[in-house]
C-alpha cells in the first residue's frame, strides 16, 4: 500500500537563521491537510522543501518509502509532487485549453508537438475535457486567460498542476487575490479532487480551511506546534491567542 509523504527531522537554516526546525509530517494517501500559522512561520519555505525549491540543511523526505530529498525540483513533479503558486503562472495570452495542453503533453513526453494541430491526439484532447469538466472550465476553454475573472485563472492554475497527475498536491494560497464572493468557486475545486490524491493546503483563509480540511497542522517560528482536526484546532486556546483570535469565531 502506498505511504505517501513522509518528513522526518527537517531542519534548514539561512547562515544563522533557523527557517525550518525538526519538523515531523506526514500526508497519506487521501489525506486533506491544512499548513497554517501566522506571516513569516516558514509554510512557504516549508513547502519549498518538500518540492525541491530548496534544499534543506539535515533531515529527510520519503514519497512511498523512497528518499527524495536529493532530488531538483523537476524530478519531484515527476516522482509525484507538485505545487501551485500564489501567483498564478499562466500564459495569459492563451486559451484555457492551450495552457492545459501544455502540461499534459510535457508529461506525455510530447510537448514538441504542442504546435501542431489541435486536434491531432484525440487521447489528449479527452484529457484535457476531462479537466475543463471537473473544474467547470468548459464555457471558458476557448477565452483568453487574461480575460477571465481572477477566480477562474486559478482554477486554471489548480488543472494544469493536476495534468501533471501528481500522488501529492500543494496547494499555495489558492484563494489569494480571489474576491470573497467568488471563493466558492475555489473551495468547491479543491473538494471536486480526487479522493485518492494527497492533498496540502497554505491557506490564511481560516473559512476555506476549516471547510476542506480534515487535519490542520499548526507552523510557528519554522516549527510544529501542534497538530489536529478543525474542532481540535478551533478551541486550542494557544492557537486561538498566537493566530486564529477572533477570526474564527466571526
Amino acid at each position: 500500500m502506498s505511504v505517501g509523504l513522509e518528513v522526518e527531522n527537517l531542519n534548514m537554516n539561512f547562515g544563522g537563521i533557523v527557517v525550518a526546525r525538526d519538523i515531523n509530517f506526514d500526508l497519506r494517501p487521501g489525506d486533506r491537510k491544512a499548513l497554517i500559522g501566522p506571516n513569516g512561520a516558514g509554510k512557504t519555505t516549508f513547502a519549498n522543501l518538500l518540492t525541491g525549491i530548496l534544499t534543506p540543511s539535515s533531515g529527510t523526505i520519503r514519497l512511498d518509502g523512497q528518499d527524495i530529498g536529493h532530488l531538483k525540483e523537476s524530478r519531484r513533479v515527476k516522482a509525484g509532487v507538485a505545487k501551485t503558486f500564489q501567483i498564478t503562472t499562466l500564459f495569459k495570452r492563451m486559451s484555457v485549453r492551450e495552457n492545459i495542453r501544455l502540461p499534459v503533453l510535457e508529461r506525455r513526453g510530447e510537448s514538441r508537438n504542442w504546435f501542431g494541430r489541435a486536434d491531432a491526439n484525440a487521447e489528449v484532447e479527452d484529457e484535457i475535457d476531462t479537466l475543463l469538466t471537473q473544474f467547470n472550465l468548459q464555457p471558458s476553454a476557448e477565452v483568453q486567460v487574461q480575460d477571465l475573472a481572477y477566480g477562474q485563472q486559478r482554477l486554471v492554475e489548480m488543472a494544469l498542476t493536476l495534468a501533471l497527475k501528481p500522488r501529492i498536491l500543494i496547494l499555495d494560497e489558492p484563494s489569494a487575490g480571489v474576491p470573497s464572493s467568488d471563493s466558492h468557486v475555489v473551495t468547491e475545486a479543491i473538494e471536486r479532487l480526487p479522493e485518492d490524491l494527497s492533498v496540502l493546503i497554505i491557506e490564511h483563509d481560516m473559512k476555506l480551511v476549516f471547510k476542506v480540511a480534515n487535519t490542520i497542522v499548526v507552523l510557528v517560528d519554522g516549527a510544529i506546534l501542534t497538530e489536529g482536526t478543525p474542532a481540535e484546532i478551533s478551541k486550542d486556546q494557544q492557537v486561538r491567542d498566537l493566530y486564529l483570535g477572533a477570526r474564527h469565531g466571526r
